[in-house]
């Protein structure tokens, strides 16, 4: 079958960074790690596991770091080479394993991906797991499946950025009825933004400032109200037309990056704060929001969101943030801010029951509390994974939200 591979050789590492000076698309030439090809089926790991059927799979602004080279080497060790790319999946079962009692061939299902230790048939999970912090699991290298943080990220279960992939029983969710497979292919990315959210809730009074409106940045707002929060949200966009999605998912205050000349007075007027200007460098803010989503993972973003937080606030990092350069790291201790960072999805404490992320997510749509369809812009073939690659870096020309392989 036809797969999307990223090899991760360093003769490929090494072309990629030098020639990538000159030109971009030489992180997915035909001399980088990233690569169309002829791959097997896996395999089932165990009789716990199944095999799935892709029909739509994500491209997440993690596989682009991995593809641009701009994941800290520090999480190299969590991942196995070489891996099929596509975390963000759901499809149809059409092998099950002899144990599998509750997930029939023919089921829709999306993917919890994370490869926490009940996924590694792991006799005595770790703390974490025990309690229900998968995202923070500490055998990602241990149990019967080669090192990955998640499908996608581990060479022996494949990805959805290919025909088929394997999964662990308990990673497999059953879709309702009344979720299409386009609302079950932005799960994923949902859940990145639901999750720092439900561990951050907002208090009604308080006000929310998310920083950036892609994917991630519309599904904390989303995700916000979607829970019933009546907090006051503020957003600041890149675009008219993520500001205009924004507006349209419950945001009170809408600030357009492209249509304000002075972006830094527009949100200190609507959050209420005042500019101060030192004797040289950026402005200051005194006052700013409640908690700040930071959901671009840009320097400049980071540094924005510690401007615009209020004394004693919070800033929640939830974009991909690696090697941010020239942030000014003064309003942490001189505001006393609570930094907190947010990796992926995991356990979750909802209507007074232990779940996971991806549960809620999911009940949320079943229950039409929560409408995700509109945010998948672009669907492309497998084999156009170039074009789908620059589409994704040139969001402004093709006003895309979401994007994903298809294989219907």
């Amino acid at each position: 079958m036809k797969a999307v591979q990223f090899l991760g050789t360093i003769p490929r590492y090494a072309f990629s960074m030098a020639a990538g000076v000159f030109s971009r698309k030489a992180y997915y030439s035909r001399l980088s790690n990233l690569v169309l090809r002829e791959v097997d089926e896996p395999r089932l790991m165990s009789e716990n596991w199944v095999k799935v059927r892709t029909v739509y799979s994500g491209i997440c602004g993690s596989d682009l770091n991995l593809i641009l080279l701009k994941d800290s080497p520090s999480s190299s060790p969590y991942v196995s080479f070489p891996l099929t790319l596509g975390h963000e999946n759901c499809g149809y079962v059409v092998e099950v394993g002899r144990d599998v009692t509750d997930i029939e061939v023919g089921d829709r299902v999306v993917v919890d991906p994370l490869l926490s230790c009940a996924a590694r048939e792991i006799d005595e999970p770790c703390r974490f797991c025990q309690a229900g912090d998968f995202s923070l699991c500490e055998n990602y290298r241990k149990g019967i499946v080669s090192p990955g943080l998640a499908i996608g990220y581990c060479r022996d279960t494949g990805g959805g950025w290919s025909e088929s992939f394997v999964a662990h029983k308990s990673q497999v969710i059953r879709l309702p009825d009344n979720v299409s497979f386009e609302e079950a292919a932005l799960i994923d990315a949902f859940c990145s933004a639901l999750h720092p959210v439900m561990r951050n809730y907002p208090k009604d009074d308080e006000t929310c400032l998310v920083m950036g409106a892609g994917v991630i940045g519309l599904s904390v707002v989303a995700g916000l109200r979607a829970l019933g929060s009546s907090a006051n949200i503020v957003v600041l966009a890149k675009y008219p037309h993520q500001a205009q999605l924004a507006r349209d998912y419950g945001a009170d205050k809408v600030v357009c990056l492209k249509e304000e000349q002075d972006y830094y007075q527009a949100l200190a007027d609507v959050l209420g704060g005042e500019l101060l200007k030192p004797i040289i460098g950026k402005r200051i803010v005194q006052g700013g929001a409640d908690i700040v989503f930071e959901c671009v993972g840009s320097a400049t973003s980071i540094d924005d969101s510690l401007r615009f937080t209020r004394s004693g606030g919070k800033v929640v990092l939830v974009g991909l943030a690696a090697f941010p350069k020239g942030i000014d790291w003064t309003p942490i201790w001189m505001n006393e801010i609570n930094v907190k960072g947010s990796f992926w999805c995991g356990g979750e404490t909802y209507l007074g029951e232990k779940t996971t992320t991806y549960k809620v997510a999911v009940d949320l749509l079943e229950k039409k509390k929560l409408s995700l369809a509109r945010l998948l812009t672009h669907k492309f073939r497998i084999e156009d994974y170039k074009e789908a690659i620059e589409a994704n870096l040139s969001k402004g020309r093709t006003k895309l939200i979401k994007s994903v392989f298809s294989f219907e």
